[in-house]
């Protein structure tokens, strides 16, 4: 069963975040699906809760800019990228670096990361540590952007759902960093030419 609860009761959220539970949380842009980071078992329910293909990674979020040094190599260009538009509406994947297990990329040699520009995202990062989050919805099926959507697609399915609504319902940028040349992977808010503007 799928348990509703409020954004403030923060001690229970981050409680069964560390517990290895999926939980769904509202951000600036569309509903959440998250783990820790770290939780192999947690990734796995994670998946298998949203019928999604084991090809596809799951996004790392972090709390802050100098964290995304501890799993990543840095280009020049993604500096810069990251300097103007996070936190924000982007994902960045980058080469992963060895201390990552492979696990947590579902085989990937390369790792999404994004930092929400979300006050209470942020506050749950920074409490609960690092997380794999992903969007809350059945893969194929459309975005969610409230509880009841939510609900809707995974009750049953995920053990939170944290009671709120989203900033927006449009998915983050997600743009490629990990090799010589930047590649826009899916177009959000921030678009190419505001990618551009800053590389050039």
């Amino acid at each position: 069963m799928t348990r509703i609860v409020k954004s403030s009761e923060m001690s229970e959220i981050i409680s069964a975040i560390q517990n290895g539970k999926v939980v769904a949380f509202p951000t600036e842009t569309v509903y959440g699906l998250g783990v820790k980071f770290g939780n192999g078992e947690a990734l796995d329910r994670l998946m298998e809760a949203k019928n999604r293909d084991y090809s596809k990674a799951i996004t790392l979020m972090v709390a802050n800019k100098q964290d995304i040094e501890n799993y990543a190599y840095i280009s020049e260009d993604a500096k810069k990228i990251i300097s103007k538009f996070m936190p924000g509406m982007l994902t960045l994947v980058f080469k992963k670096k060895e201390c990552v297990d492979s696990m947590m990329t579902n085989g990937k040699e390369t790792i999404g990361i994004r930092i929400p520009d979300s006050d209470f995202v942020l506050s749950l990062l920074k409490e609960a540590g690092p997380m794999l989050v992903t969007s809350a919805n059945l893969s194929n099926h459309p975005n969610t952007t409230s509880t009841e959507e939510v609900l809707q697609q995974l009750d049953g399915r995920i053990d939170l759902i944290v009671d709120g609504k989203t900033e927006d319902s449009i998915a983050s940028t997600v743009i490629d960093v990990s090799g010589k040349d930047i590649k826009i992977l899916r177009e959000g808010k921030i678009s190419q030419k505001d990618i551009e503007e800053v590389i050039r």
